[in-house]
C-alpha cells in the first residue's frame, strides 16, 4: 500500500512531489523548476541548498549529537552568544529555545503567567489576542488565535479568549486605525478588569492570516505604555515576520519598541532546522528564578544540529548584508506588483514590508465585498501560480479569505522579481476575468 501524505489530505490540494532545492527554486518529480516566491512557509530566507549550513549540522552531528537542553554545548553557546551580540534588542538578554513556533508561544504564555504570579499576582492569568491573527497549531495557540479556518473542528473545545481587532487600515470602520484599535483595546482591558489580564499576545506585522498588516506609526508606543500602565506584559509573535523578513532584523524595531517576551522562529533556522526561540528580559527572568520558578524545555529543544544551522545562517544574513537586500528587493517588488494591479478590478491591495507581502483579491475593488469561501478563489489562484512554474502561500483564515501571500529568499534577483509579477498578475487574472 502506498503511504498517504499528509495524514488528511486536502480534496483542493492535489499531491506535490519536490526532489530537490536550490536557491530560490524547488524541482519537482518531474524536473519541473518552481520559483520559492512563498519560501515554503515564509521561513526561507539564504535560499536552498547552502553547503556551508550543511557541513556546520554535519560537524555538529559528529561532536554532539544529542544532550538535554538546559546543558551547554558549544553549538548552542555560539547561537546564544550571537543572537545576543548581534540580533536581538538590548532589552532581550535570556533566552530559551523550542523546535517549533507553536511550541515557542506555548512557552511564551507560560512565561507571562508564571511571572504574574512570581509577582503576587496569579489572578492575572489571562492572555488578551487579536483577531485576524495565527498564533500556531498547539491548542493553546491556536485557542489564542483569531484564525476560523485552522480553528475548524476544534473551536468547540477551546477556551474562550479576549480579543481585540488588528489595525486593519483596509477594513477599518474608523479613518484613525491605530486610535479604532487602541480604544478597543483599553475598552477590553476594562472590560476584563486590568487585575485579570497577564499579557497581550500580537504579532508586530500580521503575517498570513491578515496578509502583511503593518499598523500606524504610534499604534505600538500606544499600547507598550498601555501595558506598563496596567501591569500586563506585551508579547510579541515574530515568528514569521523576525528575522529580517520585513527589512529590519524585527518587525517592531521600526516603531522603537522592545517587548517583555518575544517569541521568533522560521527565519532563524532558515528552513534548514527546526528552532524557534522566545527571548525575555532580565525582570521577567529573575522574577521566575528568585520564584523558584523554571521554564521547562522540550525533548529536542536547542538540539545541537539545530543550533549550528542557526548560527550559520545568522552569519549568512549579515555576511551577504540580506537584510538590507530584502528590504530593497521587496520595495522593488511591492511597487511592481501595485503598479500592475493598480486598476485591476478584483485586487483590494498589495501590501506589506520587506519580503512579506500580500495582495488582497476581492470581488469588487469598489466595495470590498469579497468573493463567497466556496468559489475557492485563493487556491485557485495559488494553484494556477504552481503551474505556470511559481509557488505562492495562501493567506487568510476563512473569515479573511483570497490574500495571496509572497515571502521568498531574501536573495532573489531581478529575473525573479520579474517572474513573480508576471505569474502572479496572470494568475489572478485567469481566476477572476475569466
Amino acid at each position: 500500500m502506498t503511504a498517504t501524505w499528509p495524514f488528511a489530505t486536502f480534496a483542493s490540494m492535489p499531491p506535490v512531489h519536490i526532489e530537490r532545492a536550490k536557491g530560490a527554486y524547488l524541482y519537482d518529480s518531474n524536473g519541473r523548476e518552481i520559483l520559492d516566491a512563498a519560501g515554503g512557509a515564509i521561513a526561507v530566507n539564504i535560499g536552498h541548498g547552502r553547503v556551508e549550513v550543511a557541513d556546520a549540522m554535519r560537524d555538529a552531528v559528529v561532536e554532539c549529537s544529542y544532550t538535554v537542553p538546559p546543558w551547554l554545548t558549544p553549538q548552542r553557546e555560539r547561537l546564544l552568544e550571537r543572537l545576543i551580540r548581534d540580533w536581538l534588542p538590548p532589552g532581550l538578554t535570556r533566552i530559551h529555545l523550542t523546535a517549533s513556533g507553536s511550541e515557542g508561544v506555548e512557552t511564551l504564555v507560560k512565561i507571562a503567567l508564571e511571572y504574574q504570579a512570581a509577582c503576587g499576582r496569579p489572578q492575572k492569568a489571562k492572555i488578551i489576542a487579536r483577531t485576524p491573527s495565527y498564533h500556531g497549531t498547539t491548542l493553546g495557540a491556536l485557542a489564542l488565535s483569531g484564525h476560523e479556518s485552522r480553528r475548524f473542528g476544534l473551536d468547540h473545545a477551546l477556551p474562550p479568549i479576549p480579543d481585540v481587532p488588528v489595525p486593519y487600515a483596509l477594513r477599518c470602520p474608523d479613518a484613525d486605525v491605530g486610535g479604532y484599535c487602541v480604544r478597543a483595546l483599553k475598552e477590553k482591558i476594562d472590560q476584563e478588569d486590568a487585575d485579570t489580564v497577564a499579557g497581550i499576545l500580537a504579532e508586530p506585522i500580521v503575517g498570513a492570516s491578515g496578509g502583511a498588516l503593518i499598523p500606524p506609526d504610534g499604534y505600538w508606543q500606544a499600547v507598550r505604555a498601555l501595558c506598563d500602565e496596567r501591569d500586563i506584559l506585551l508579547l510579541t509573535d515574530e515568528v514569521m515576520c523576525g528575522f529580517g523578513r520585513t527589512g529590519t532584523r524585527f518587525a517592531l524595531d521600526r516603531w522603537a519598541v522592545e517587548p517583555d517576551v518575544m517569541v521568533a522562529g522560521k527565519g532563524l533556522g532558515g528552513g534548514y532546522a527546526p528552532i524557534t526561540g522566545v527571548y525575555g528580559t532580565e525582570a521577567v527572568a529573575e522574577t521566575l528564578q528568585q520564584a523558584g520558578m523554571n521554564v521547562m524545555f522540550h525533548t529536542f529543544a536547542a538540539l545541537p544540529a539545530a543550533c549550528a544551522a542557526a548560527d550559520k545562517v545568522l552569519e549568512i544574513l549579515d555576511r551577504e548584508c540580506l537584510i538590507e537586500r530584502a528590504a530593497k528587493t521587496g520595495a522593488t517588488l511591492k511597487s511592481q506588483l501595485t503598479e500592475s494591479f493598480a486598476e485591476h478590478p478584483h485586487v483590494a491591495e498589495v501590501r506589506g514590508a520587506g519580503l512579506l507581502i500580500a495582495v488582497e483579491v476581492v470581488e469588487d475593488r469598489e466595495s470590498l465585498d469579497r468573493y463567497a469561501a466556496e468559489d475557492g478563489i485563493t487556491t485557485r489562484i495559488t494553484s494556477s501560480g504552481y503551474r505556470r512554474g511559481v509557488s505562492f502561500y495562501p493567506g487568510g483564515t476563512g473569515t479573511q479569505r483570497d490574500i495571496i501571500m509572497i515571502g521568498p529568499p531574501f536573495n532573489i534577483g531581478e529575473r525573479e522579481v520579474g517572474r513573480i509579477v508576471e505569474t502572479l498578475v496572470a494568475a489572478v487574472d485567469e481566476v477572476t476575468l475569466a
